[in-house]
């Protein structure tokens, strides 16, 4: 399907071709304001709107090859020599569309990262990179098919993509391509695996994308799991959304997708510039179908390993009803090593995101375990310390509480003791860090209130209890 050197060189701007000179695009937005207006990358500034927003003319000219790339972003030869040797292993494809995305001025951009074949894509730079990291083969009863958690199956429905990322969990599989047009009798089998075990209510289809699938074999899947009565979920993993919205521009698909009634959509946004006004329109046509529209972020480094990028993407996604689902921490996957971040990188993001935005714009930061073992949650320790019948709890802003874990009668003789000990015997019942900003304000909303009636629900602390705790000060 790849598109040979005559169809790859009418793709580009003519004159880019025979004079090379430094491209240019107008100014991406910066990380803390999203874009307004679509960009295009100037070999498709001429493209008539018609064609630019209908989906076939993306996937027909999408850039597959880096004879293709040399033309659009700058390279040095030892780069585009290293890119070459990879190219029979890893597939490329990049919509014009998201292409343009891309700030071809800068090296380290983060679509470009995630889009554009890298010469680190040969290194195995830990050495604990793996082809299968998950064991999605090893849990696989049937081909296609894992059946991992008691409840939940995932199916792998094709191994194609509108844009292949760089860092994907499955680029072991991105070379399989043969009979993905026809209704297989592998398909057939993992149907009738979910028919024959009633446990199974929630079903991810995933990939590659199957909305990268033909109409039909789509629906055979759609058709087959509305017909299974225990199923109560059908989870569509698709990156179309963020990569190709113009293919849900076509109200056939959204019908289609309603008429299963049980989708749900997981997709896939990693940066705040991939939130555009074509992807908020796509997305909305899917929530006005009736599908509930999720996002698994994946933590990677150089795209959104940073508290601001990280903050900017959840509010984005809030903004336009996406609701954030996952971060995922980069799996070990060979040919993705550049991309990993450490654990501690993923609980600092975390611990500025909870407490700092709504809850509903705070997901789940969760590794994929090795060997099978699943998503496990991470997130920073609010559980500080613990007795019989009390916790040490640790909020957002660092100030710790005591707090009743059980409910006893009596109380027990209170030692003279400060800190936490002090918190869990009773003695006090908050630490609070100095110069707390929250407090500030309510101070000052006592303030200027004076005269009213109005009194400060924090009490000030006695000097003792300030005593040798610098950061903190102790509330009764």
């Amino acid at each position: 399907m790849g598109l040979g050197d005559t169809q790859a060189m009418s793709l580009l701007n003519e004159s880019a071709i025979r004079t090379p000179r430094p491209l240019t695009v107008s100014a991406p937005a910066t990380d803390d304001e999203p874009p307004s207006r679509p960009r295009r990358h100037p070999a498709w500034q001429n493209v008539p709107d018609h064609q630019w927003d209908d989906w076939h003319w993306q996937s027909q000219n999408a850039v597959r090859s880096v004879r293709q790339l040399r033309h659009l972003l700058p390279f040095s030869e030892s780069e585009l020599e290293a890119m070459g040797s990879l190219e029979a292993e890893y597939k490329l494809a990049i919509p014009p569309y998201y292409f343009s995305l891309i700030d071809v001025n800068d090296p380290n951009d983060p679509i470009r990262l995630q889009s554009v074949t890298s010469p680190l894509e040969a290194e195995n730079p830990s050495g604990y990179e793996l082809e299968d990291p998950l064991d999605e083969d090893k849990d696989s009863p049937v081909p296609g098919l894992t059946h991992r958690y008691p409840d939940r199956v995932l199916m792998v429905t094709t191994h194609v993509c509108t844009m292949y990322c760089r860092f994907c969990t499955r680029k072991r599989t991105t070379m399989v391509r043969d009979g993905w047009d026809a209704i297989s009798r592998d398909d057939e089998r993992m149907l009738e695996y979910i028919r024959d075990h009633s446990e199974i209510k929630d079903v991810v289809v995933s990939g590659g994308d199957p909305l990268s699938l033909p109409p039909a074999r789509l629906k055979f899947f759609l058709d087959g799991l509305k017909a299974i009565k225990h199923v109560d979920v059908v989870r569509l993993g698709t990156r179309v959304p963020v990569t190709l919205p113009q293919k849900l521009f076509d109200q056939n698909l959204i019908d289609m997708l309603a008429d299963a009634e049980k989708v749900w959509i997981q997709t896939h946004f990693n940066h705040p510039r991939e939130i555009t006004p074509e992807t908020e329109r796509a997305c909305k046509a899917l929530l006005r179908g009736g599908m509930p529209v999720n996002n698994h972020t994946v933590l990677l480094k150089g795209v959104n390993d940073d508290l601001a990028t990280m903050r900017l993407l959840m509010r984005e996604l809030l903004r336009i009803k996406v609701r954030p689902y996952y971060i995922f921490h980069c799996d070990p996957v060979i040919g993705a090593g550049h991309f990993r971040t450490s654990i501690w990188k993923g609980l600092e993001i975390m611990e500025g995101l909870r407490g700092h935005m709504s809850g509903l714009g705070v997901p789940t930061y969760v590794v994929d375990s090795p060997h099978g073992g699943g998503k496990i949650p991470l997130m920073p320790n609010y559980l500080v310390s613990a007795s019989d019948d009390a916790v040490i709890l640790r909020n957002y802003e660092g100030m710790l509480v005591r707090y009743q874990a059980e409910d006893k009668p009596g109380t027990s003789e209170r030692t003279r003791t400060r800190g936490v000990s002090a918190l869990l015997t009773g003695a006090k019942s908050a630490l609070v860090p100095e110069n707390n900003e929250r407090l500030a304000r309510r101070e000052s909303h006592v303030h200027g209130h004076s005269g009213c009636g109005s009194q400060s629900a924090e009490p000030e602390a006695p000097a003792e209890n300030n005593q040798r705790l610098p950061l903190f000060m102790a509330k009764r």
